[in-house]
């Protein structure tokens, strides 16, 4: 039978990872402009700014939990429903973030500049885990923070109070590795899968995780030896990371 004239193709559905990418994106972006709104007038605005401000943020960690409960009931009555059940989702994300965000910065202002960098970081890894296979979104996250694992413990340790401290976390963090490279392993006998969790792609190839442990144990322990050993285990470290990214950018080109 000949071709309906007037048929016109069904337009193709956008790619899911992208729009998960966009998903986390736009939501780092919220986040980072609300963090920017109480960074000016809660930090840096006029005594009355400040004053109000410090109202604004009770009511808005109260605001916050309420959405929080909200997003919670709703994700359980929508459970069957995957559409209706992200909107759940997204108000538990919404409601914890600015309840905790308003609460915490309430109390002490300093968390304010950790939290500038968490957000972009998070939104990093959430656009990783998107677009990406569950390896690369796995191993770069890994090397990520042993880089800075590694350029806080070359900081810390040589300090006569707090190095005996940052020596016990270098040396636990070491260990962290090696249980990630276990369960890794684990993950890959089963498919994939750690209990319920995907964690991997199914016969995927997770040499890069493998590899992303090892190195940042190798890297952490350098610390733990000598200081000046380190300081090239860490350029080391972010060759790694960039040659990483770039191979795995070209893959998925």
């Amino acid at each position: 039978m000949p071709k309906n004239p007037n048929h016109r193709p069904k337009a193709v559905k956008q790619d899911d990872p992208m729009n998960a990418a966009m998903k986390f994106f736009l939501a780092g972006c919220v986040a980072e402009l609300y963090l920017l709104v109480i960074r000016r007038f809660y930090v840096y605005g006029t005594l009355e700014q400040v004053v109000a401000w410090d109202s604004y943020l009770k009511y808005f960690a109260w605001a916050g939990l309420a959405v929080l409960a909200v997003g919670a009931v709703l994700s359980g009555l929508w459970r069957t429903d995957r559409s209706r059940r992200q909107i759940g989702w997204a108000l538990c994300g919404l409601g914890a973030f600015v309840g905790a965000v308003s609460a915490v910065v309430r109390l002490n202002m300093s968390v304010l500049t950790l939290l500038y960098v968490v957000v972009p970081a998070v939104m990093l890894l959430g656009i990783l885990w998107s677009l990406y296979d569950r390896e690369c979104a796995l191993s770069l996250p890994i090397l990520g923070i042993s880089l800075l694992v590694l350029w806080v413990c070359r900081r810390e340790i040589p300090n006569l109070y707090m190095g005996t401290y940052f020596k016990v976390g270098a040396a636990v963090y070491v260990l962290l590795m090696i249980a990630a490279a276990a369960a890794t392993r684990k993950a890959e006998t089963s498919g994939g899968r750690l209990g319920k969790f995907q964690l991997l792609t199914p016969k995927g190839d997770a040499v890069s995780i493998y590899v992303a442990c090892g190195l940042s144990a190798a890297a952490v322990l350098t610390v733990l030896v000598s200081l000046t050993v380190s300081y090239y285990a860490m350029w080391i470290l972010a060759g790694v990371v960039f040659a990483l990214a770039v191979y795995y950018t070209v893959k998925q080109l």
